[in-house]
């Protein structure tokens, strides 16, 4: 349960971009965000509109600015070049600016999107020049965004983030909309508590009447972007255990799940919970590595498994989100179909096993 009045959620498409998964989004009634022209591609591809299509870009170019105006979805800047360049683009143009609190949030150095030391949204204490550019070039500011960081598992830290952006909202009277950004986590680990979100929905929704209360725009639009909480759960990664060894007195289990088709343990320490299909009771410590060429190809360390033999299949739960889109072809491995698994039990491919030919396809 979230606020229902004056609320929309739009789905971050950067967690999983398959086009099928999207038109389920879009049916849903749930709106996209895009961080790149790509992202906007192929949100149009699934039948999203420009009215439903949020582009917050970091670091644009002037095409790609270009490209988000020219089809007049919403954009949002995160710094005050941007804004002026958007300016001297779409002079007397709407424009929505992110807005970097003064702290984030994340279980690693590298989810956490606000705060003193990283590289998104516009300082606060930068208002004044913001209000300076929007009048030097006619812009209307239509809407303002932060995005605090990933895995919110506790109501309090968004709800002080919140509270935050919604005092920066008062300094612009007339907004459409004011965005609290994604972030709310799921629980990777068996037994983890899960984020209370009628909890949070509650305090947040004490929050948003106070402040309407002294606001000027009584139909300010409030959103949220959530990717991984509505993708994570949907996806099951499969692969195969190819060796079985023991080295110094460890023991690995080899499979095809390299860190180009799942990148989070790598990239973030994250945890997936293994399974491996048919086996037994947990057995002992074990360390499930993938197929790359890289002594940091690790799917999970030291992990209480059963005990697994050549053939068995694999499961790495919980990869619905930022698992395919951060895939690689990296060591030139291929990446894996997907299939979806409808609500009455039926499946289909929705992408397609890629080949050897698929690798030099762009090639000149």
């Amino acid at each position: 349960m979230l606020p229902g009045k004056n609320f929309r959620v739009s789905y971050s498409a950067k967690a999983n971009g398959n086009i099928e998964l999207l038109k389920i989004v879009r049916d849903e009634d749930i709106d996209a965000d895009a961080m790149s022209p790509g992202e906007i591609y192929i949100l149009e591809k699934a039948g999203f509109t420009s009215d439903r299509i949020f582009f917050v870009s970091n670091n644009a170019s002037e095409d790609e600015l270009g490209y988000a105006i020219e089809r007049g979805i919403v954009v949002s800047v995160d710094s005050l070049s941007q804004l002026e360049l958007y300016g001297r683009l779409n002079p007397g143009g709407d424009v929505a600016v992110r807005f970097n609190p003064s702290a984030g949030l994340g279980h690693h150095d590298k989810v956490v999107t606000a705060g003193k030391a990283t590289k998104f949204g516009v300082q606060t204490a930068f208002v004044p020049e913001v209000k300076e550019l929007l009048a030097l070039y006619g812009l209307r500011l239509v809407g303002i965004n932060h995005h605090l960081g990933s895995l919110v598992m506790t109501k309090e830290p968004y709800l002080a983030g919140a509270a935050e952006l919604l005092e920066t909202a008062r300094q612009f009277p007339g907004l459409d909309f004011i965005d609290f950004g994604g972030g709310f986590g799921i629980p990777y680990r068996e037994g983890e508590a899960r984020l209370d979100l009628e909890d949070l929905s509650c305090a947040l929704n004490e929050m948003l009447d106070g402040f309407l209360a002294e606001y000027d725009n009584k139909d300010v639009m409030f959103r949220i972007e959530p990717g991984r909480y509505i993708a994570a759960e949907c996806g099951i990664l499969l692969g195969t255990v190819n060796a079985v060894k023991t080295n110094y007195g460890k023991e690995y289990v080899g499979t095809d799940l390299g860190f180009n088709v799942l990148m989070r343990p790598v990239l973030y320490d994250s945890y997936h919970t293994i399974k491996v299909a048919g086996a037994g009771e947990q057995a002992a410590p074990r360390t499930v590595v993938g197929n790359i060429c890289e002594s940091g190809d690790i799917l999970a360390k030291d992990r209480k498994l059963p005990l697994a033999a050549e053939g068995d299949v694999v499961m790495a739960l919980d990869a619905g989100a930022y698992g395919f889109s951060m895939s690689s072809n990296y060591n030139q491995r291929l990446r894996p179909a997907e299939a979806l698994i409808n609500a009455d039990g039926t499946h289909r491919l929705i992408r397609r096993r890629e080949t050897f030919e698929d690798l030099v396809r762009t090639s000149v």
